[in-house]
């Protein structure tokens, strides 16, 4: 049934002559992992500490979920399954792991998904916000790189870890000196996953060649970014909250540059210390340690900068 989906919606993609496909591989890119992260980091940097603060934390649990739930259900890409699928130009390079849930729509249903369940916000933002998830996630059955119910599982998946996520924070409120518990219980659930992700056996099916049709080992490099990352948030956020305590109730002048300082610093950490860490330490390891540094950046180094530099100013 979803094979059949993703052929009827391949025949209206060719017939349409790429108008959709061109649009909705643009808005595939609102769900790509970097993307997300970078967006939530502006605006825990420059706009809302305590909105960022929930959209990294919901983030961090949504990518160890995914990357737990793809290597347990094991499920391949639609056109390994199928070879009539063939997905619009070059939308597989983003396709990365197992097929069940989609990463993308779990992303998505974060930072979008996230701010449209917000009562908070305003209701047309909110229901701008609902509509881009909503784009993203079907972006990834027209353009043929899910079926349908890996999209569905994943946004469902997503706002579901953002809605306790929400309810962690409140629970934070009243309860502060709970975060060193909270800490412990993330980090521990994300080595489980990185253990059971490096130790557990792969499906092996081969062509009529002989030839390997999915290598495991490398489908499960989704789940130990996830790992990293989520660590290097807690760790970050538990040092900031306990040490650091910047505030984003700035003047708009010290926002922009606190945005510009910020993206420089997070791709000179991704473009240039994350390559020589891979290259230093390859394998799983190197992938954990490098999207923890990277986090922790985000949510610790770059706070502290900022808490110093403008406590600096502000004595001068």
């Amino acid at each position: 049934m979803d094979i059949s989906i993703l052929l009827a919606l391949q025949e209206l993609r060719n017939g349409a002559g790429g108008i959709f496909a061109e649009f909705l591989l643009k808005m595939t890119f609102f769900g790509e992992m970097n993307t997300v992260l970078i967006l939530m980091a502006i605006i825990y940097w420059s706009v809302s500490k305590e909105f960022g603060t929930w959209l990294l934390m919901g983030w961090s649990g949504i990518r160890v979920v995914n990357g737990f739930l793809k290597v347990t259900a094991c499920v391949y890409r639609p056109w390994i399954r199928d070879p009539r699928i063939l997905p619009y130009g070059d939308s597989m390079t983003t396709a990365t792991g197992y097929s069940f849930p989609s990463g993308h729509s779990m992303n998505a249903s974060s930072l979008f998904g996230g701010g449209a369940i917000r009562k908070d916000l305003p209701k047309t933002l909110r229901l701008f916000l609902g509509i881009i998830l909503a784009l993203v996630a079907f972006s990834r059955i027209y353009l043929g790189v899910h079926a349908p119910q890996d999209i569905l599982a994943g946004t469902a998946a997503g706002l579901l870890v953002m809605w306790l996520t929400f309810r962690l924070t409140l629970y934070l409120e009243k309860h502060p000196e709970k975060d060193i518990l909270i800490l412990g219980a993330g980090i521990g659930i994300a080595a489980a996953v990185a253990v059971f992700a490096a130790v557990k056996s792969y499906p092996e099916d081969f062509d009529q060649t002989g030839r390997l049709l999915v290598d495991g080992a490398k489908m499960a490099v989704d789940t130990f970014k996830g790992v990293g990352w989520c660590m290097g948030f807690l760790t970050g956020w538990i040092l900031e909250r306990r040490y650091i305590g910047f505030s984003t109730e700035i003047p708009m002048v010290s926002r922009i540059s606190r945005l510009t300082a910020g993206l420089l610093g997070y791709y000179a950490v991704s473009l240039i210390l994350i390559p020589l860490i891979k290259n230093m330490i390859p394998g799983a390891g190197g992938t954990v340690i490098s999207c923890f540094l990277q986090m922790f950046y985000v949510s610790f180094i770059f706070p502290w900068c900022i808490k110093q530099l403008e406590g600096c100013s502000s004595r001068q």
